[in-house]
């Protein structure tokens, strides 16, 4: 019921985003200097192999919710995952039996490798600048999230960047089974 729910979500925002884009497109396609950003099959595989630690910013108590049942997959596969949420972190809340932090950093386990953001696209740049500022090795927005003013300022800071895409459709995708158990947590190689 989850991916049925999970596959109707990202086809509404898919349609949602292309209008979006296509206007946006139209009007500034010729004051942009920098060509939108691409997703890229190495770099997605890069980020869930080497990543073991994903904060999970946006996290959801409800289950219908992709954040919540994206973070119980991430859990499934391998990863350790540290939801963010600051009105749960003050009710002392958990989530799939992990502890709920307030902000990035908040998290006690520095530097983060991947910033996983359910949060809407512009406020996906504070987000992302955040990761930066806690020494994140990589951002990855959710599907529908796009901003791509935070996406070149993240590839600037040296991160790894994954937009517009979901883990749980690119893990099975990508053939991957969870993190590398060889990759270090928090590894320089990301």
């Amino acid at each position: 019921a989850h991916d049925l729910i999970l596959l109707l979500y990202l086809n509404s925002i898919r349609m949602r985003w292309r209008i979006a884009t296509t206007a946006f497109a139209t009007m500034s396609s010729s004051s942009s200097s920098v060509p939108p950003f691409r997703n890229s099959d190495d770099t997605l595989r890069r980020i869930l192999t080497k990543s073991k630690t994903i904060a999970l910013v946006g996290a959801s108590k409800k289950p219908d919710r992709p954040s919540n049942y994206v973070m119980k997959f991430l859990l499934d596969h391998g990863y350790q995952v540290f939801p963010v949420n600051p009105a749960m972190a003050k009710n002392g809340d958990s989530l799939h039996g992990q502890r709920v932090y307030g902000s990035l950093k908040d998290i006690p386990s520095q530097p983060i490798d991947m910033v996983d953001i359910f949060r809407n696209s512009e406020a996906a740049g504070e987000i992302v600048d955040e990761a930066i500022a806690v020494g994140a090795k990589s951002v990855w927005l959710q599907v529908g999230v796009v901003n791509e003013e935070a996406a070149q300022r993240a590839l600037a800071a040296g991160l790894d960047v994954a937009m517009n895409a979901c883990p749980k459709q690119e893990i099975p995708r990508l053939g991957i089974s969870g993190p590398d158990p060889d990759a270090g947590s928090s590894s320089s190689n990301l």
